[in-house]
């Protein structure tokens, strides 16, 4: 009697087990029979036939395993997500409307000029182009020796002009001293008459003349390091030379100074002993003229 007691258990244990065993079908086309162990977020574990485990996860499902799954209040809140609605559930499609946008207007084609003069870039490239260009003037004015308020002037009323008409003209040059003329002709270039002959004591002999200033300005004479090396060597630290019988006279732009003698000569400048104010450096861009006076 106890012997089919058992057996009737044991049968329902199986039938219980068999019943709680679930089909489900995957997406490669194979499916998996077993009874559910455990279900997280990543997926189902399945025991299968001989105390097997396996781990699925919930992507690897079909659809037709997901909505059985589904039915299972506690797994029905994981599998939701996978699960593709139907065409009937799907939300229809709203019509894009495209509503009219109001575009800017393109300008008209203005001309070079009128598109500077009416942008703050333009004014401000133009503004500086006007500061080079009287810039320019300046600089035309010291090398072809010519008034700097004139040049200037002329540049500010005739932008690029101005100074282009400086710098076609040739160098202003002062006449050249009557002593340089050729004996016999007069300072008008009109044949002088020839002196008469007088027969006197000492007749032969003629009046030392004193020498005269010589005068470097620019334009006419570059000043570099090399020019004031070899023209001014007798200042150049001890006086000697044609420094014992000239006195030399800066013109800067900063004003005119007396020269006691060149200290320095350096690539770019010059230190000059002046008289009264000591040493003064001077650029040699900055040098308008050099005298020499007996």
């Amino acid at each position: 009697m106890r012997k089919i007691f058992f057996l009737f258990y044991l049968g329902l244990g199986l039938l219980s087990l068999a019943s709680r065993a679930e089909t489900l079908a995957l997406t490669d086309g194979t499916s998996l029979t077993g009874e559910i162990v455990k279900f997280d977020d990543n997926g189902l574990m399945l025991r299968t036939t001989g105390d097997a485990y396996a781990t699925v996860p919930w992507a690897k499902f079909s659809q037709d395993a997901l909505k059985q799954l589904s039915a299972n209040p506690k797994i029905k809140l994981l599998v939701e997500p996978f699960i593709e609605p139907d065409e009937s559930q799907r939300p229809a499609k709203s019509e894009i409307k495209v509503n009219p946008v109001t575009r800017l207007e393109r300008p008209a084609h203005p001309s070079l000029l009128g598109g500077l003069v009416k942008s703050s870039v333009g004014l401000f490239i133009l503004l500086v182009l006007y500061a080079a260009n009287l810039y320019a003037a300046f600089e035309v004015a010291l090398i072809r020796a010519r008034p700097i308020a004139q040049v200037v002037g002329l540049a500010a009323v005739l932008p690029v002009i101005g100074p282009i008409i400086f710098l076609a003209m040739p160098v202003k040059a002062d006449a050249p001293p009557a002593e340089n003329q050729p004996e016999g002709a007069a300072v008008d270039g009109t044949a002088a008459k020839p002196q008469e002959i007088q027969i006197g004591e000492a007749s032969w002999k003629q009046a030392a003349r004193p020498p005269e200033p010589q005068v470097f300005a620019r334009g006419k004479f570059t000043f570099n390091k090399r020019f004031i090396e070899s023209k001014f060597a007798g200042f150049i630290g001890e006086p000697k030379g044609e420094a014992n019988h000239f006195s030399m006279e800066l013109k800067t732009t900063a004003g005119q100074f007396a020269v006691a003698r060149i200290a320095q000569v350096n690539a770019a400048d010059a230190i000059f002993e002046t008289v009264g104010r000591g040493p003064l450096t001077v650029p040699f861009t900055d040098i308008q003229e050099i005298k020499l006076n007996p």
